[in-house]
């Protein structure tokens, strides 16, 4: 097994003490998922729902992680293309939406958008706390460390857009901050793509040389 202190190996996820706090994780954000995708409707915010999008993505693909860990390097990395794909899907539904509410003229509830943004920060912090230790594993667990880092700063971002939307009385802050969480989404999608593929090459040509 692959401990995450063994600088010649990443960490791959076997361990019980992961299982158990990735366990946790998923069902914050489940959690979560359901708070801000109905806090997000009530108060017409992009940031919000966009947020909750990535929290139902994070539970789904940490999922995922939980499925391949022990299974194969080409198992996992095939795990870990799927989610960045999967991230790179929701970055560009963001900004689809997010294009689409630049015409729309309400503008959002600041004190909903303030407290669930909160809300969730807090949760996602826990989440941050639980995976730091884990945060330089292979592509399968780094991909985890990822949402659960973006989770809390798009809870930030959020927050700080509700203070522009307040400040401001408009929606302008709560599309830009939708923005740049889709940038985020694809940033992560790449990071995760690229070592996915550059452990599969690894794999590949130790194979070859073996042969």
């Amino acid at each position: 097994m692959a401990e995450c202190c063994n600088h010649n190996a990443k960490f791959d996820g076997l361990s019980r003490n992961y299982r158990r706090r990735l366990w946790i994780v998923i069902a914050l954000n489940a959690a979560m998922f359901a708070v801000e995708i109905g806090a997000g409707h009530m108060a017409r915010s992009q940031a919000l729902q966009a947020d909750a999008l990535d929290c139902l993505g994070d539970a789904l693909t940490y999922g995922i992680s939980l499925a391949v860990i022990g299974a194969s390097v080409r198992t996992r990395t095939n795990a870990a293309l799927a989610k960045g794909i999967s991230l790179l899907l929701m970055g560009i539904w963001v900004f689809r939406s997010t294009i689409y509410r630049v015409f729309y003229l309400g503008v959002p509830e600041a004190q909903i958008m303030g407290g669930v943004g909160f809300m969730a920060l807090a949760t996602n912090i826990a989440s941050v706390l639980l995976l730091m230790r884990y945060k330089d594993g292979d592509a399968n667990v780094r991909s985890v460390w990822l949402c659960s880092r973006n989770d809390a700063l798009g809870n930030v971002a959020v927050m700080l857009a509700a203070l522009a939307v307040w400040g401001t009385s408009t929606g302008w802050p709560d599309l830009i901050v939708a923005g740049v969480m889709a940038s985020l989404f694809l940033s992560s999608a790449y990071q995760i793509v690229r070592q996915a593929l550059e452990e599969r090459r690894e794999v590949t040509a130790q194979s070859h040389s073996a042969t």
